[in-house]
């Protein structure tokens, strides 16, 4: 069999590829994003209309919220980013599982009590709670098991105000399947139907760290963001992981056989907005990402955050490039020549307000290519438009 690299001229927006793409999403591309939290939420839900084929790659090292309280409970990866990219991802018409999908959206309140939220997990698991009644077996049987597991494991003190129902879903599958992520996320994609796949780029409990370049280290995800605690005062100068959360243990990931697959298959692999180091560099961490990603031959695209990231303090539009291209690097510092890594950075600058304009000199050094294109509506503004977005990386298929 003869293999043959094709180029084309994309035109962007390609309105009649973006038409065909909406009528068969079953069909559609495979196109793969590195990321984490919330910020590709309306991307996806955008994304599911045009293509059922995208590959979601999510860090798992979230320390932070309610995915803390589950990781400290059972030694385990966070959950909290994979359950919230498998709702964006689900199908919540009518024609897929609506009542599943709302328990799994479904957060216990903060202010309720502790022990009527176990009398009301107990009725979930017996099937008398009233978000449980309606969804029909096998299903329902299904998510009494995950939560039931999850029950029996639960420490006596464990805290279910603002817990996640689906979080609780995939922690007992976690529990069950001999702490493995992969079999409960197909299951729970099987469950809301989700027009996707997503994994955890590892299944690894680890944590990310943070070497600052005031000669300071900085231990968790979630005293990075800027979210939960004081935003950094210092820029950050290198991500590594940590096997613990109290004090830094260096610890090694190493992408799974069937991840590297994932992303050798795709036709566009994407690198989204969202939080830099702890949503889109922590995924580029683990040993044989940035390999695999050379080995693809598809189009890479990079699209800058807009607006000011609490973790790209002092970060040019330029230094946001070079930081990708040093993450993805150092996994593979043979390809410091060449452009197989990056080949696009995606962005609206007329309307988007990103830190500074990209140097037209650096980026040719770089053999990346600049496109400039609508991506921030009026309705969106400041914020990027999911559907220009999505249209824009649809037509570069």
């Amino acid at each position: 069999m003869a293999t043959v690299k094709v180029t084309r001229l994309a035109k962007i927006p390609d309105l009649v590829r973006i038409n065909r793409y909406s009528r068969a999403p079953e069909l559609g591309p495979r196109i793969l994003f590195f990321s984490g939290g919330s910020a590709l939420t309306k991307v996806c839900q955008a994304l599911k209309q045009y293509t059922h084929n995208s590959t979601h790659l999510v860090t798992p090292f979230d320390s932070g919220g309610s995915s803390a309280t589950l990781r400290k409970a059972f030694d385990m990866p966070s959950i909290g980013d994979l359950r919230s990219r498998l709702i964006a991802l689900a199908d919540d018409s009518v024609t897929g599982n609506p009542e599943v999908y709302s328990l799994f959206a479904h957060r216990f309140p903060k202010e309720a009590k502790n022990r009527d939220l176990l009398r009301q997990l107990d009725n979930m698991i017996q099937g008398r709670d009233r978000m449980v009644e309606p969804i029909s077996n096998p299903m329902r049987r299904l998510i009494r098991h995950q939560l039931g597991y999850f029950r029996e494991a639960m420490p006596k003190r464990f805290d279910l105000r603002g817990a996640s129902i689906g979080n609780l879903i995939l922690a007992g599958g976690y529990l069950n399947n001999h702490q493995h992520l992969d079999p409960i996320i197909f299951l729970f994609s099987k469950l809301v139907e989700v027009r996707g796949t997503v994994r955890a780029v590892v299944n690894d409990h680890l944590h990310l760290g943070a070497k600052l370049e005031d000669g300071s280290q900085v231990i968790g995800q979630h005293r990075l963001t800027g979210k939960e605690v004081t935003p950094l005062a210092s820029p950050i100068k290198k991500l590594f992981l940590s096997s613990r959360l109290d004090r830094a243990v260096p610890a090694e990931a190493i992408l799974r056989k069937k991840n590297r697959k994932l992303i050798q298959r795709s036709e566009l692999i994407c690198y989204p907005p969202g939080s830099f180091y702890t949503s889109l560099l922590a995924n580029l961490l683990p040993r044989g990402v940035g390999r695999a990603i050379v080995e693809t031959g598809c189009p890479k695209v990079y699209i800058p955050n807009l607006g000011q990231d609490p973790e790209q303090i002092g970060m040019t539009s330029d230094r946001m490039v070079q930081a990708l291209l040093a993450q993805l690097r150092a996994d593979v510092p043979d390809a410091s020549g060449d452009n197989r890594l990056l080949n696009y950075v995606l962005m609206d600058d007329r309307k988007g307000a990103y830190p500074s304009s990209l140097s037209n000199s650096l980026m040719r050094e770089l053999g990346v290519q600049v496109v400039r294109t609508p991506l921030v509506s009026k309705r969106s503004a400041p914020y990027y438009d999911a559907e220009l977005l999505v249209a824009a990386l649809l037509s570069m298929t």
